[in-house]
């Protein structure tokens, strides 16, 4: 019993010698909630540091931005205005641009005024003399739009004793031409066909230099009138009166028909057109006479239409 109580002292007495030490383990503090309801993060969970802000950039053309724009928000896209539709005028038709309509051709403009070599034209004013022809030598004629003749006659009568009534303007080859028909072909023709008319005193022209188109149309090639090249003969006149020009058709039996034919036919011996009174619309009452260049000489005679 002894021993009990000895070994119940001593655990006494170490019991008490044992002090508690000065301080003690501090004890985890309680999580608390943070103030939007959720857990708190733990003491040994160390919060991301928070990204530094970045320095707010200045926009082109714009004012500052005073905040960083969030990641999860994509900036605004300007709007941008779209596309005018091209026209269907202007819209390429498989891959190539539609083509452009055509202009209307403009006229040819109209060629120069003839220019007479110097030897042609003096040997013409002597076959004209030798031939007793009345002329004067006029000025050049330019009226513009091609009309015109470099070196222009006044032929007042054609032979001696036939007047070319009224005086006629005409190329000293024109002239030359027309003296020669009447002295070959229109004489002894007339010496055949009207016996009863006396001799021959005028060739009566109704047009011989005038600055116009074709059967005075306003569109068209020049008329050969406008170059000097052409004169119309109306009548013819005689001692004993007159005859006109008239139309003679093939049948006609007539002795001053059988005279209208071998005009009309011989005319083309001289001059590269002859359009017999008949032959169209514009030419019914005369003759046109003219020396129109055709390659290879050629002639048009036109008698009237049946």
């Amino acid at each position: 019993m002894n021993r009990t109580i000895t070994t119940m002292a001593l655990s006494v007495f170490l019991l008490t010698g044992a002090a508690l030490p000065p301080t003690g383990p501090v004890p985890d503090q309680r999580p608390e909630e943070n103030k939007s309801g959720g857990a708190a993060t733990q003491a040994n969970d160390k919060p991301d540091k928070p990204e530094k802000p970045e320095k707010p950039s200045t926009a082109p053309n714009g004012p500052e931005q005073s905040k960083t724009t969030p990641s999860s928000e994509q900036p605004p896209i300007p709007p941008v205005a779209p596309t005018p539709l091209p026209s269907p005028a202007e819209s390429p038709v498989n891959g190539k641009q539609p083509e452009q309509t055509p202009s209307e051709p403009a006229e040819a403009p109209p060629p120069p005024i003839m220019t007479e070599d110097p030897a042609a034209y003096s040997q013409c004013l002597k076959d004209l003399t030798a031939a007793g022809v009345t002329f004067v030598e006029k000025p050049r004629i330019d009226d513009g739009d091609g009309c015109g003749i470099d070196k222009p006659v006044e032929v007042s009568s054609i032979l001696p004793g036939v007047a070319l009534s009224p005086k006629a303007t005409l190329r000293c080859e024109a002239a030359l031409e027309l003296s020669k028909w009447v002295q070959t072909s229109v004489l002894p023709a007339a010496e055949q066909a009207l016996q009863d008319k006396g001799k021959l005193t005028s060739v009566n022209q109704a047009s011989s230099y005038i600055c116009r188109k074709r059967n005075s149309k306003t569109t068209g090639k020049i008329s050969e009138h406008a170059r000097g090249n052409a004169i119309d003969i109306a009548s013819l006149g005689f001692e004993k009166g007159t005859v006109d020009m008239t139309i003679a058709e093939e049948k006609n039996p007539t002795m001053s028909g059988a005279f209208q034919r071998t005009l009309n036919a011989s005319a083309c011996l001289y001059f590269t057109t002859v359009l017999a009174p008949g032959s169209d619309e514009t030419h019914m009452d005369h003759m046109h006479l003219d020396l129109i260049r055709r390659n290879n000489d050629a002639r048009y005679c036109r008698d009237p239409k049946e």
